[in-house]
Parts: structure tokens; C-alpha cells; sequence
């Protein structure tokens, strides 16, 4: 772990954490991250590429669903350069500048996607509960609107917590516990009064992740509503099978996050080993199982993977 006086210098450095008592084994450990990095920037390539290319699949649900590709490929991105940085090279170091930036893509693009996951909640709520209207309700120029809306709100939210970082001075150890800046660890290491940057933190989670989380639980009391008058139950299973896709990748990004909000919570009775490698899955999770998650459901994107690449048949769809 490094330590630099603040006073010495207005750039600190921090050191970024690999996997602890594995550092000797870090280049085979980088193999697996490596092809699951690849997995997931190649699967939300393929979906883009289908989504642009392919006509039945130019509807609202996969305009959606190609925002959240992209997003899923910034969140990749974000990250890749340090983890590989660590594992390859040993490369631990990292500049406060670039800190604060990864930091802002990286909270910034998990807000999107929680908005954008909204987002598609309205649009399975519309498909169920209306749709006579569906059509007139989710445009394209709706579509664009609410996506928009969600990248604002991220990067406004956002925007003050690097400038309120870089006038706090780090004038004692500067040794991270994530392989990527994160703002609750870079806050920790903060001389001074962080109380109000902390709420502020708070607050952000909880005007984002936490009002979301209720919107589309909200969403789904009314569809689930909605199919218990539809009558035949065969009806009611098609119309949520619409919504499987949507649901299992609802799963796929709360569950991880949840999950290393628990951690981090219990971090002085948790294995390093099992913190250090959770936190590094967390943004790998989500981009590499949406693509999967809907070659796996949805048949729209079944079809287009047997007519890009003629295959007779690539999974079962239900």
C-alpha cells in the first residue's frame, strides 16, 4: 500500500488492488477475466449490429435494448484498462485525474442503465396494460427522450462529485480495495470533513437506484394486475413471457449490485480473496449476461441470429 503527503504534491496517486495473497498468480487469473471481458464487449457489439441491421427488430423494446448494449460496452471499457493494467503488467498506480474520471463513466453509466431499465419497465407496462396505444405512446422520438433522460440525469447527477473529490486533500495512505475507483473507497481515503460528501453520495443512490428499483417493482404490481383479469391462463403466461427478458435482466443488474453493497458493508468480516474478486465481477456481470439473457428469451433475437449467421436453430427459447 503507498502513502504520499498531500502536502508534497497536488497530484496524489493512488494504488489500485489486485487480488490479495494471489499476486503471483494474477497472469493466469487474467485469463478467465480476459475471455469474459471479450464475451461481453462482443455480445453487445452483436446485439447492436442486430438491432441496426435487422428490420423486425426496429420496435421500441430493442431501440431499448441497444441503448443498454452501449451502455453495457462503456461499462466494460471503463474498467478493462486497469484490471488487465494489474493483472498483466502489475501496473497498480493511477493518477488522480484519471481516478476521478474513471470513477464519474463508471457511476455515471450504471445510473443510465438503471434508468434505462426503467425505461423498458414503462414500455412492458404500455405493452400489457395498453396496448391499443402502444404504438402512439412509445415513438421512437419517446424512445430517444427517455434515454436521453436517463444519461442527463446520470451525468448531472454526477458531474459535482470529482470536483468535490479533487479539492479534498489525500495526505494519508492511498491504497484502494477495488481494481478501479470507486467513489465510496476514493472518499475513504479523503482528509477532512466528508460528511456532507458522503450524504450527498447517499442521496444520489438513493434519487437513482433506490426511486428506480420502486418504479419498475411498481410497474410490474400493475402488469401482474393487469394478466390476472386477462382470464385463460394461457394468455397470461404469453403476455409474461413479453416480459421475461426484461425481468431476468432487471436480476442480472440489481442482484450483483446488491450484492457488493452487502459486502462492502461487511468488508472486516469478509475474505479479501472474495471482496476483491466480487468487486471485480460486479461491472463485468451485466454486460456479459444481457447479451445471453436475450439470445436465451427472446425469439425476435433468435431469428436474427439464425439469419445473420444461418444456423437452423441457436437456443431454446423458452
Amino acid at each position: 500500500m503507498l502513502a504520499f503527503n498531500h502536502s508534497a504534491s497536488n497530484w496524489p496517486t493512488f494504488s489500485l488492488l489486485g487480488i490479495p495473497g494471489l499476486e503471483a498468480a494474477h497472469i493466469w487469473i487474467s485469463i478467465p477475466f480476459c475471455l469474459l471481458y471479450t464475451l461481453a464487449l462482443a455480445g453487445n457489439a452483436l446485439l447492436l449490429v442486430l438491432v441496426r441491421a435487422e428490420q423486425n427488430l426496429h420496435a421500441p423494446q430493442f431501440y431499448f435494448l441497444a441503448v443498454l448494449a452501449l451502455t453495457d460496452l462503456g461499462l466494460s471499457l471503463s474498467t478493462l484498462p486497469s484490471v488487465l493494467a494489474i493483472f498483466w503488467f502489475d501496473v497498480r498506480r493511477i493518477g488522480l485525474d484519471a481516478c476521478l474520471s474513471q470513477m464519474f463513466f463508471i457511476h455515471t453509466l450504471s445510473s443510465v442503465e438503471s434508468g434505462v431499465l426503467v425505461a423498458m419497465a414503462f414500455d412492458r407496462l404500455v405493452a400489457v396494460c395498453a396496448p391499443l396505444n402502444y404504438t402512439r405512446i412509445l415513438t421512437r422520438h419517446t424512445v430517444a427522450w427517455l434515454s436521453g433522460a436517463a444519461l442527463i440525469r446520470g451525468a448531472t447527477l454526477l458531474a459535482p462529485l470529482p470536483f468535490v473529490l479533487r479539492a479534498f486533500p489525500f495526505c494519508g495512505a492511498t491504497g484502494l480495495s477495488h481494481s478501479y475507483c470507486y467513489y465510496p473507497d476514493v472518499l475513504n481515503l479523503a482528509c477532512g470533513d466528508v460528511t456532507v460528501s458522503s450524504a450527498y453520495g447517499l442521496a444520489f443512490v438513493l434519487c437513482t437506484f433506490a426511486v428506480d428499483a420502486v418504479f419498475i417493482l411498481a410497474s410490474y404490481v400493475k402488469i401482474l394486475g393487469t394478466l390476472l383479469k386477462l382470464g385463460p391462463p394461457g394468455r397470461t403466461w404469453k403476455a409474461l413471457h413479453t416480459c421475461a427478458c426484461h425481468l431476468c435482466t432487471v436480476c442480472v443488474f440489481y442482484l450483483p449490485l446488491l450484492s457488493l453493497a452487502v459486502l462492502h458493508w461487511y468488508t472486516h468480516h469478509t475474505s479479501p480473496v472474495l471482496y476483491s474478486t466480487m468487486s471485480d465481477a460486479y461491472l463485468l456481470v451485466t454486460p456479459l449476461l444481457n447479451p445471453l439473457v436475450y439470445s436465451l428469451k427472446s425469439q425476435q433475437i433468435q431469428a436474427a441470429l439464425r439469419k445473420r449467421f444461418g444456423v437452423q436453430r441457436v437456443v431454446a427459447g423458452e
